[in-house]
């Protein structure tokens, strides 16, 4: 059985004080790996090197180098395209397509386009008058804002990973990671990588554990850390808000989310269908962008819960290798608790169950993974606590509505505000109702589509600040003034 370490100053060491857990396999439940757990002395090492690697070379090194090295390091995940794939699908138990076609691409890709941002970034000056005639010339400079604190979901953890590695890294700060404790195996993956492309020592860290008590407490209170993003569930966020306080640190939070889908009686059915069937199911219903809440126009409303629940019952369980497999586990036997405490109080609030809604009947083999159903609700008010509170499983609400302004009142009446979807043929409406919905991202006919310099973060309790392109150099720069006298 493998030994998953940290990655500290360019090396992997084993935990300081030689503790260990499990990383079980949430499609079978055995035992894949052993992780070290990181306590106080495991983050101050980390914290030490990226402090060291901030006053040596990395911190000397000119833009063009950084972005050499950012391509390198893409160039080098493709590369081991294969290696990363397994070890996610390892850990997450998610479907091979989702991992080639999404969550490791897009990994890879995160470095190049950030690399790319930073090349490109323009800077403003300004030429003022003073008393003298001769005037001044005022111009800004970007500088990084030193060791940031990265604590990553387990969702899609390459991908949300990167996305913070890739614009940290591209601004010439040093990173110290901290993984979700059930999906460190990538993090782990990419310190070979940077050792491989010549990433100096320190730049880039990795010191895995849990939050309270471990890790990521230890971590996001060190006062050797500038800087702390994160992305998670809202009282995480909250948790490491009180933490940031001491000593004044940035922070930049991608949170939860009660995400509304919109679908009109005009939109093309079947594109419809598709669109909530992958936003409400993909990964297994476990991503802070999917929908739980789903309002459909009340003259196509019965057509669309029986269409839906024929897609859903078409999925296919099965191990990620499996080309066949179409839906994988939950991520623990802890978080399926969580899903099915749902499921037991949606019946219990009168919930009408369209499909699913408990543990399916699988081959021995899999018995003993966090698996559930995919499952389909109708018939709650929406004073109900799954409509009311994030699930983060592969579940979803539909209700009808009868027109424009109530659908509105009914998606904006949650503490969440990150992302929704409508489904219209009406452009005139969809602009509307883009405008009306508070959420940071709304699709129009499409879900998880995204030009990945365009600014993303949510509103309310679903974060603070904004990540993509030319966006995430706020967070991860200081921007200083220079003014000389002509």
């Amino acid at each position: 059985m493998r030994s998953i370490e940290h990655f500290i100053d360019g090396k992997f060491v084993a935990p300081a004080n030689a503790e260990y857990f499990d990383k079980r396999s949430p499609v079978d439940g055995s035992v894949i790996a052993r992780v070290g757990e990181g306590k106080q002395a495991d983050v101050d090492a980390a914290v030490q090197a990226a402090r060291r690697a901030m006053e040596s070379d990395w911190g000397k090194f000119t833009t063009e180098k950084r972005v050499e090295l950012l391509y390198a390091v893409a160039t080098e995940i493709n590369r081991r395209f294969e290696d990363f794939v397994e070890a996610e699908m390892a850990d997450t138990g998610q479907p091979r397509h989702v991992m080639e076609h999404v969550f490791i691409p897009r990994g890879a890709a995160n470095f190049r386009i950030f690399a790319d941002v930073v090349k490109n970034v323009p800077t403003e000056a300004f030429r003022m008058a003073t008393p003298d005639g001769r005037g001044a010339l005022n111009y800004a400079i970007r500088v990084p804002k030193g060791v940031v604190a990265v604590v990553c979901p387990w969702n899609a953890p390459f991908l949300l990973m990167t996305w913070k590695l890739g614009p940290a890294l591209a601004c010439g700060n040093a990173v110290v990671v901290k993984p979700s404790e059930e999906t460190p195996a990538t993090a782990t993956l990419l310190g070979e990588v940077m050792n491989k492309v010549g990433i100096p020592p320190g730049v880039y860290n990795v010191v895995n554990g849990f939050g309270p008590g471990s890790a990521g407490e230890f971590l996001t209170m060190h006062p050797g850390v500038d800087a702390i993003t994160f992305t998670g569930e809202t009282r995480t966020g909250t948790a490491i808000m009180k933490a940031a306080a001491e000593g004044i640190r940035d922070v930049s939070f991608e949170l939860g989310g009660k995400n509304a889908g919109i679908v009109f009686a005009d939109a093309d059915f079947d594109a419809a269908v598709d669109g909530i069937f992958r936003s409400a199911f993909l990964n297994t219903g476990q991503v802070c962008l999917g929908t739980e809440r789903v309002y459909v126009e009340r003259p196509i409303f019965d057509r669309f819960v029986q269409a839906l629940k024929a897609r859903v019952e078409k999925v296919r369980y099965g191990r990620p290798q499996d080309k066949a497999n179409d839906y994988g586990p939950l991520i623990s036997h802890e978080h399926r608790q969580k899903v099915l405490s749902y499921y037991r109080r949606a019946v219990e609030e009168g919930a009408e169950v369209v499909t699913g809604g408990g543990i399916p009947e699988l081959p021995p083999e899999l018995a003993e993974g966090a698996w559930v159903q995919p499952t389909i609700w109708t018939g709650l008010p929406e004073t109900a606590s799954v409509v009311r509170e994030e699930i983060f499983g592969p579940c979803c609400h539909i209700r009808p509505f009868d027109g424009e302004d109530e659908v509105v009142a009914l998606a904006n009446d949650t503490e969440y505000g990150l992302s929704t979807t409508v489904w219209t043929t009406n452009l005139a409406r969809a602009h509307r109702i883009a405008e009306r919905i508070d959420v940071g991202i709304t699709w129009i006919n499409s879900w998880f589509l995204r030009d990945l310099r365009t600014p993303f973060g949510g509103s309310k309790h679903s974060g603070i600040g904004r990540e993509g392109g030319v966006h995430s150099l706020e967070f991860y720069t200081e921007t200083r003034n220079v003014c000389i006298k002509l």
